[in-house]
């Protein structure tokens, strides 16, 4: 399997390539060269199957040429061997059409760990054998980040560097992060929101003096290799709703695009998505974009969902570039246009294309506590706030599809905003119960190129 950049201008990679190399080199995201497909047939045979098995079959396409179907096999069985329930992502029942996709049972108890989990066994054995040291750069806006560094806290051959907007990540979030004490793991408070950590982190892939000295490489959702591993789940429980024969609609709960677009690789591959719906909180840059072609940035207003506070979605320009026939010299001029004026209009044809699988809403603090209530009062479930919003926008949805939301994360790590709204104080589970009495340990910097570039220069090993 082969990648290319969505902006056309970079060096087309193998997938240990796009793993190790994050962000393309022209600033743009990797996208296979060619989308693998799946027969009705060969999805009918994923039932039954464990997760892991499941998870060779959906991703053996995309390793081919880097990894043998053995090898993948057994990154995933190590993997996923630290999640605390069976299926990994167990399917949960609320009413007749409404179903939960519960995607938080890894170690950091949110659905970034489904992907980061391998994708930290995948830095590792890719580089084995290599000298130097990886510098792994990411920005969180709470998940993310204690993720990977529960992923990545004392792999040889990495040092990363995480950036999390300071006050804007909840208390459990920020310890899951600040109490890993390893020597390759740096925590970086910037004084400034999620999009401008963000944006921090694509300009030092972006900046040749920086990127030349040291070997970047990225965590986040423009990494392939984690947006790969979440495409797995779409077809793990699809195929226990009756699929293929029968289509299946999905809510997702949404900041940066990364877990909705997987969704829309699922769909590419084959998979019967009737309809993916794009639910946002108030900063509905992505609602907006998505029902009146309007994807201009605003400024990000505090919820108490933060890893929605987003009002730039790195992953949407891999949709922009799927629906723009594939050119990256019109994607680049595109994306040019809205990283300088931060506003841009999508073309009819994408806004066309997008309309034949995605909807979208936009759901406010009122919305999100009622679908809180419902499903903790109708269905005995205390979910967090941000599979609130999308359960919210899965419950305004008219049909009789199977309906499921993607449950992103345990509800005790945003235990105040579930109380306000239920009245139950969710407990962390038995495993990280002494979250609290752990010692912390990060750093709080201005939120400027020079001021985190020197910082990382004082710890990163450069090139050799």
């Amino acid at each position: 399997m082969r990648y290319i950049s969505t902006r056309g201008n970079a060096p087309v990679l193998d997938f240990e390539g796009v793993t190790l190399a994050g962000l393309a080199a022209d600033g743009g995201l990797y996208v296979p060269e060619t989308w693998p497909s799946f027969s009705r047939d060969e999805i009918a045979a994923m039932q039954g199957l464990s997760y892991v098995e499941t998870a060779v079959r959906v991703m053996a396409p995309f390793v081919a040429g880097s990894l043998t179907e053995d090898e993948l096999r057994d990154l995933c069985t190590t993997a996923y061997s630290r999640f605390a329930h069976a299926a990994v992502t167990p399917l949960v029942q609320l009413d007749q059409r409404h179903w939960l996709l519960e995607l938080f049972h890894g170690p950091t108890l949110a659905f970034k760990d489904v992907a980061l989990q391998l994708v930290g066994l995948l830095f590792e054995r890719f580089l084995a054998g290599r000298e130097g040291q990886l510098t792994v750069i990411g920005a969180t806006s709470g998940d993310t980040g204690s993720a990977a560094i529960d992923a990545l806290a004392g792999r040889v051959g990495v040092d990363i560097f995480m950036l999390h907007p300071e006050g804007r990540v909840s208390d459990v979030q920020r310890r899951q992060m600040t109490t890993v004490i390893a020597p390759n793991i740096h925590n970086i408070a910037i004084r400034g929101d999620f999009d401008t950590a963000q944006a921090l982190v694509k300009a030092m892939f972006r900046d040749p003096a920086f990127s030349t000295r040291y070997a970047l490489s990225a965590v986040n959702s423009i990494n392939w290799a984690r947006l790969m591993a979440q495409v797995v789940y779409y077809f793990y429980a699809a195929v226990r709703l009756g699929g293929p024969e029968r289509p299946v609609a999905f809510s997702v709960p949404t900041g940066n695009f990364g877990d909705v677009f997987a969704g829309y690789v699922a769909a590419r591959m084959g998979l019967p998505i009737e309809r993916l719906i794009v639910a946002t909180n108030v900063n509905d840059i992505l609602h907006r974009a998505l029902s009146t072609g309007d994807y201009s940035s605003g400024t990000v207003t505090p919820t108490a969902t933060p890893s929605m506070d987003i009002q730039v979605s790195s992953n949407f320009e891999r949709l922009l570039f799927e629906l723009g026939d594939r050119s990256g010299a019109a994607l680049a001029a595109q994306m040019a246009g809205f990283e300088s004026s931060r506003a841009m209009m999508l073309t009819n044809r994408q806004r066309e294309g997008a309309a034949g699988l995605f909807t979208s809403a936009s759901i406010d603090a009122d919305g999100m506590g009622q679908a809180l209530r419902w499903a903790h009062e109708r269905s005995g479930q205390v979910i967090d706030p941000h599979t609130a919003i999308g359960l919210a926008a899965a419950r305004a949805d008219v049909g009789n599809t199977p309906m499921v939301t993607l449950a992103t994360a345990h509800p005790a790590k945003f235990r105040d905003a579930v109380e306000r709204s239920t009245g139950v104080r969710p407990g962390l589970p038995a495993r990280m119960g002494d979250l609290f009495s752990r010692e912390e340990r990060y750093d709080t910097i201005d939120a400027t190129f020079d001021a985190v570039t020197d910082y990382i220069a004082q710890r990163a090993t450069p090139r050799g």
